[in-house]
């Protein structure tokens, strides 16, 4: 059922930290995919091996491997949550720090090995934060916490892709990277500062409980049939918007843009893009629910994908290319994103969050990882148009399962 209470009854500091946390989420994924591709584009990498390039980012695929670790474990005085988000958060200041002073031409293989290390951290601090948000907001708060910290997420990438591009135009990208990287402290914070979250029940007692008990849960609940299904939706839903984005530094370079147009133009539509997806999304699936929200608002990133293809065929123009930010920023990053996180949420059993909404934000992952890396030889062989319209195609069989996974008059459909 959908919830009739008013949205600013759920603005609290339980969802303020979850704003800081899902902005300290976004940061080290978005700054390899736009501050490192745009500083290797220059340093003349070509198309084809900044694709490959992502693979060095398989920590976000595989990381429910080492949740359960995290379920099982404590470190440092903080808490179970709270050490491993600070850990996390202050190894990731670091390593992004300290990789603009590498060299691509001479260092390459270096250079793979520290995105390596970004992405294995940040990859295990997304398990963490997720666990934290799932067991720190009450259940009617799932659904506004899954809006704020999917947007939080989506603003954090501004940092890199618009601050960090403005200033490489005139700074060294030493300077831009640590800049970049200091963005990582207010989650830091916001960590000390904040409570640990309550157990939902006793942690798992050995490394057996932490790992078997929750995909045993999982498949148990409603049948393995569910459960394929339930895993193949996470896997789709957002594979066209995942594969449109993942040279788009590199397309809009490639269009005739400047790093500095490029950034400017994010900064100028997607921070407030982002800003209003955040409300609209929260707000939007309080009242739709989220079963209905999955289908409105898939059908809105779809179309997004269709202004990078008429981008496409326009050329640079610098109008079109703010309102691309925009409408995907809004739509694809936004809305989106907030109704695939509510429904992986609900999706878990709060008795083993870390491990099983790992299992599907790595699913998600999938096409981020292991898909991306052939966008580049993709666009070799069709062009920039008309792999768009591949991008657009591919966002809809996850559509055609949504009558079975997420009926549109079904009445358990909680936030």
């Amino acid at each position: 059922m959908t919830d009739t209470r008013p949205w600013y009854s759920y603005i609290n500091g339980r969802t303020v930290s979850i704003l800081f946390l899902g902005f300290s989420s976004g940061l080290p994924l978005y700054t390899l995919i736009y501050l490192m591709q745009a500083w290797l584009a220059k340093a003349g990498l070509d198309v084809k091996a900044l694709g490959l390039f992502g693979l060095a980012m398989f920590p976000y695929t595989f990381k429910f491997l080492w949740a359960p670790l995290m379920d099982r474990y404590t470190i440092g005085p903080l808490g179970r949550r709270r050490g491993w988000m600070a850990l996390t958060q202050l190894a990731l200041f670091v390593f992004i720090g300290g990789l603009g002073m590498l060299d691509p031409k001479l260092e390459l293989s270096l250079i793979a090995g520290v995105v390596f290390l970004i992405a294995f951290m940040s990859a295990s601090q997304d398990v963490v934060i997720d666990a934290y948000r799932r067991e720190i907001l009450a259940e009617e708060e799932q659904g506004l916490g899954a809006a704020i910290i999917v947007n939080a997420y989506k603003a954090a990438s501004l940092i890199p892709s618009a601050l960090g591009l403005v200033m490489a135009d005139s700074q060294p990208w030493q300077v831009v990277f640590w800049t970049v990287a200091a963005f990582m402290l207010p989650g830091l914070v916001c960590t000390l500062l904040t409570r640990e979250p309550s157990l939902y029940g006793e942690p798992p007692k050995n490394l057996q409980e932490a790992v078997v008990l929750p995909f045993r849960e999982f498949i148990k609940r409603d049948g393995i049939r569910q459960a394929l299904f339930i895993i193949a939706f996470v896997l789709l839903y957002k594979i066209g918007d995942t594969m449109t984005t993942a040279l788009s530094t590199k397309f809009f370079l490639d269009l005739g843009f400047t790093t500095k147009q490029i950034g400017l133009a994010a900064n100028a539509t997607g921070w407030w893009a982002s800003l209003a997806g955040g409300a609209v999304g929260g707000i939007w699936m309080i009242k739709l629910g989220i079963n209905r929200a999955l289908w409105v608002f898939g059908v809105l990133q779809a179309l997004a994908i269709l202004g990078f293809a008429w981008l496409a065929k326009t050329g640079p123009d610098p109008v079109l290319l703010s309102a691309v930010f925009g409408f995907e920023a809004f739509a694809s990053l936004g809305l989106g994103s907030a109704a695939l996180v509510a429904f992986m949420s609900r999706a878990t059993d709060p008795r083993y969050t870390a491990t099983q909404y790992a299992l599907f934000s790595s699913l998600a992952a999938v096409p981020r990882t292991f898909i991306n890396s052939s966008v580049g030889y993709i666009v070799a062989e069709t062009g920039w148009f008309w792999f768009f319209i591949v991008c657009f195609i591919l966002a809809f069989p996850a559509m055609m399962m949504l009558p079975k996974i997420a009926p549109w008059n079904s009445r358990h459909e909680k936030v």
